[in-house]
C-alpha cells in the first residue's frame, strides 16, 4: 500500500537498550515502504543547526564577484559555487543557486584514477566577509559524519545484518558532501526547483533552513507527498547506492523540490550526503530471506508501476562507484564537463540524443582509472 505521510523517528530511542528494538522495527518499515523519513533528537544541538542556517543564507548575500571567485568550474572536483540554472536534473535546468562543499582532501595525484578528482580541497568564501562560515560548516560536517555512520549501522541492524555490515564501503578518511542551496521566489522557475530524482550514495540528510514547503516524495501510486520543514529534524533520503547494496530491500525514493511561489521569499536548504569509498565495487549483500519477502510484498502492492527515474548503479555498468559518480556529476554540471571532461561530456550527450556511437571495450582497469583531465582516451558507457 502506498505511503501518504513521511514517518518521524526519534533517534534517541536507538541509543537506549529498552527502546532500540521498537526503533529498529519502525526503521525497517520506513526503509521497506517509504525510503524517506524524518529523524529528531539527532544529537546535534539546535544551536549548530541555527548557526549553519544563518551562515548559509548569508552566503547568498555576497557580491556576484565574490561568489564567482569560487565558481565550481574553476576546479575539476565539482566543489564550489554554481549560479542559477547551472545544474541539470532530468535533462532540465534546476532553478537554484548553490555552494557545494565536502570534507577536505588533498588534490589528486597524476597516477590516481580520474574519479579521484572528486576528492579535493573546498573553495571557501573570503573569511573577511564570512568569518564564521567555514568554522560552522566544518563543525557541522564533522558531526553529520558521525550521525550518518551511526544511522547506517542502524539500517544494517534493521534489515537483519550486523551493525558493521556497511563498514567495508567506507574509507578511513571518508569524503562526505554538502550543499547550501537557495531557491529564488522570482516566479521564473516555478515548477522545477530540482526535478524528480533519486539521491546517490547511501543516505542523505536535509536540513530545511526556512519554513517553505516544496520538498516532495513520490509514493508507489505516483502521488507527490509533502515533506514540510519540522524544526529540530533532518529529512533522511535513502540513496541508490543503498538500494543497490541491499538488492532492492531498502527503497530509494524519487523526490523533487518545487520552486517557491512569486513573493513567498527564497527557500534555503542544506543537504548533507553521506559518502562511500569511490574505489568500492558494488555488490548485493546477503539480506535475510524474510526481509526480502517483506520488500517483495511492498512491491506487489505498487501494482506493477514502473519508476521513471534512471537508476545510476546498474549491475555490471561500472567497475567502481567513483566512475558512476564522476559521470553523474558531469551530466549534472555540463559547464564543468566542458572545461575538464569534454570527451566524457560528449559521450553523455550522444547517449541522451540516442546516437549510437562505436565504443571500444572497457579496459580491465575500469575505463576511468587513469585518464588525464580534459583529455580522456578510454571509452566508457555513458548513461
Amino acid at each position: 500500500m502506498a505511503f501518504h505521510e513521511i514517518p518521524i523517528l526519534d533517534l534517541s530511542e536507538a541509543r537506549a537498550a529498552s527502546t532500540k528494538p521498537a526503533f529498529l522495527h519502525q526503521l525497517r518499515d520506513a526503509l521497506l515502504k517509504v525510503g524517506f523519513l524524518y529523524i529528531k533528537n539527532t544529537g546535534i544541538k539546535e544551536e549548530l543547526f541555527d548557526r549553519v542556517c544563518d551562515q548559509g543564507i548569508r552566503f547568498f548575500d555576497l557580491s556576484d564577484e565574490e561568489k564567482m571567485r569560487i565558481e565550481m568550474k574553476n576546479q575539476p572536483s565539482f566543489l564550489g559555487y554554481s549560479k542559477l540554472g547551472n545544474e541539470i536534473t532530468a535533462q532540465k535546468a534546476d532553478w537554484r543557486e548553490q555552494l557545494d562543499l565536502s570534507t577536505p582532501h588533498p588534490v589528486r595525484e597524476p597516477s590516481d584514477p580520474l574519479y579521484h578528482n572528486l576528492l579535493a580541497p573546498n573553495q571557501w568564501p573570503s573569511s573577511g566577509e564570512m568569518l564564521d562560515f567555514r568554522p560552522a560548516f566544518e563543525d557541522y560536517m564533522r558531526q553529520m559524519s558521525d550521525v550518518s555512520l551511526f544511522f547506517t549501522s542502524l539500517i544494517a541492524e534493521a534489515i537483519g545484518l550486523p551493525a558493521t555490515a556497511f563498514d567495508r564501503f567506507f574509507d578511513a578518511n571518508q569524503q562526505h558532501k554538502l550543499k547550501v542551496v537557495k531557491y529564488p521566489d522570482n516566479g521564473l522557475g516555478v515548477g522545477q526547483g530540482v526535478g524528480p530524482h533519486k539521491d546517490s550514495m547511501l543516505t542523505s540528510y536535509l536540513l530545511q533552513a526556512t519554513p517553505h514547503r516544496g520538498l516532495q516524495a513520490q509514493n508507489t501510486s505516483g502521488e507527490w507527498i509533502d515533506c514540510p520543514p519540522l524544526r529540530g529534524t533532518l529529512v533522511v533520503a535513502i540513496g541508490q547506492g543503498l538500494e543497490a547494496l541491499t538488492g532492492g530491500v531498502c527503497a530509494s525514493t524519487t523526490h523533487r523540490v518545487l520552486s517557491p511561489a512569486s513573493g513567498a521569499g527564497a527557500r534555503f536548504s542544506i543537504p548533507f550526503f553521506q559518502g562511500v569509498s569511490y574505489d568500492a565495487q558494488f555488490e548485493a549483500m546477503d539480506v535475510p530471506a524474510h526481509v526480502r519477502a517483506l520488500r517483495e510484498d511492498v512491491l506487489k502492492s505498487a501494482g506493477g508501476r514502473q519508476d521513471e527515474v534512471e537508476f545510476t548503479f546498474v549491475k555490471g555498468r561500472w567497475r567502481h562507484l567513483g566512475e558512476a559518480t564522476l559521470m553523474n556529476r558531469i551530466k549534472s554540471h555540463p559547464d564543468v564537463g566542458e572545461r575538464w571532461y569534454p570527451e566524457l561530456l560528449e559521450q553523455i550527450r550522444a547517449q541522451q540524443a540516442g546516437i549510437a556511437k562505436d565504443r571500444a571495450p572497457v579496459p580491465s582497469d575500469g575505463g576511468l582509472e587513469h585518464q588525464k583531465e580534459g583529455a580522456s582516451k578510454a571509452t566508457v558507457e555513458a548513461y
